[in-house]
């Protein structure tokens, strides 16, 4: 019997790999010198490296002596160098304020209350329909106001944020304030750089553009290194310019840098071929009586969110990967939590509609075939599940 064609719509968790990401990868097989060693396989190692790096700060839209970037283990990581090594760079007697959004992943949320219990105020703004409200935002600012760390898009409803208008809000007032974005859902979806956004420190990561997972970034900026104000929390052989210690993965770093090339040069047509299928999803979905929970404000084209009539979230994945359709119930880094959603309650779902929502994410390889597949095995499920709830 043939075997059916999976549907993969769950690329916000993570992608496949590119053709040109798995050619890469195969070359750098043979690339096996250490980067820090002097002779001439690791200097092959390194030139790895610095090609990688000029492609990640091109892509970024950073211009020469504006910033650096380090390469770290993921985009927690990345978050995580942002935070921890701002925080404990200097210490800081009355700049002890926190701001994030009540919808963070994981990576932020749970950094921010470890600063908590190490003293800091952490205080959230709300998001409430995907807008990040900057009254609340303008009523949390005082000289207290030590870092500002808000996500670019969220990765669970697709709501793009303001940050421009909350990141220049906070300079305006206090320019010494340190502003850290989350940039992971939307790098190399979105054109931006941290100087359009305003942010001092931008996180980004490889395996959301069809590159290895254990592979992400942090862009610093020139005046956050001129001034100390990050440390690294990693220590050992001075990798990274001393900012992340450990011996590089060159593999993973070399196939992150060719991701970056391949997808450069169509992020605008990619961009219109996802627009094209949001629109699709939205049409086929809503036509099967699904709410889709979309974003009052800006949004972005790779991630739709819906609600199902009563049925938990869990029962429908089982049901669709049966059928060999994987999307998500949400967020693939609180997968094995049993709480609800908590981005999906701030965006104003009840606990237990967050508990009856999935999200579908596409990439530049996702078909409008893929969603009447989708959609197939949503009404086969809707028919057999709601009969028998």
């Amino acid at each position: 019997m043939e075997n059916k064609k999976e549907i993969y719509l769950d690329n916000s968790a993570t992608t496949p790999l590119s053709p040109a990401v798995k050619q890469k990868i195969s070359q750098m097989l043979e690339v096996y010198g250490n980067p820090s060693s002097l002779h001439s396989l690791g200097q092959a190692a390194e030139l790895e490296l610095k090609s990688a790096r000029e492609a990640v700060l091109t892509a970024l839209g950073v211009r020469a002596r504006e910033g650096e970037f380090f390469f770290t283990s993921s985009g927690t990581e990345a978050t995580a160098l942002a935070l921890f090594g701002s925080a404990h760079a200097k210490e800081r007697r009355d700049a002890t304020r926190i701001l994030i959004s009540d919808s963070e992943h994981s990576s932020v949320k749970n950094t921010a209350d470890q600063l908590a219990r190490e003293g800091f105020e952490i205080v959230k703004i709300p998001t409430r329909d995907g807008i990040l409200d900057l009254d609340a935002l303008d009523a949390a600012l005082d000289k207290k106001i030590f870092l500002a760390s808000f996500m670019l898009v969220n990765n669970e409803t697709g709501a793009r944020y303001d940050i421009e208008s909350a990141f220049s809000r906070i300079k305006a007032r206090y320019p010494e304030a340190i502003t850290h974005c989350d940039a992971v859902q939307g790098f190399m979806k979105l054109e931006f750089s941290p100087s359009s956004l305003g942010a001092d420190l931008v996180s980004v990561s490889a395996h959301k553009l069809h590159a290895p997972k254990g592979v992400g970034g942090l862009y610093v900026s020139a005046d956050m290194m001129k001034k100390k104000k990050i440390v690294p929390f990693i220590y050992g052989g001075g990798q990274e310019k001393g900012m992340r210690s450990g011996t590089e993965n060159t593999i993973g770093i070399a196939a992150f840098g060719a991701a970056v090339r391949d997808i450069l040069p169509r992020r605008a047509q990619n961009a219109e071929h996802l627009e094209s299928l949001y629109l699709y999803a939205y049409e086929k979905l809503t036509a099967l009586g699904l709410r889709v929970n979309q974003p009052k404000g800006a949004r972005v084209s790779h991630i739709i969110n819906i609600t199902l009539p009563k049925i938990k979230s869990e029962t429908m994945l089982h049901f669709l990967s049966a059928d060999g359709v994987f999307v998500s119930s949400g967020s693939a880094c609180s997968s094995h939590s049993k709480s609800v959603s908590g981005p999906l309650v701030a965006f104003g779902l009840s606990p237990a509609e967050a508990d009856c929502s999935l999200r579908i994410s596409f990439s530049e390889y996702s078909t409008a075939e893929d969603i009447d597949a989708l959609c197939t095995s949503l009404s086969s499920a809707l028919a057999r599940l709601v009969r028998i709830r």
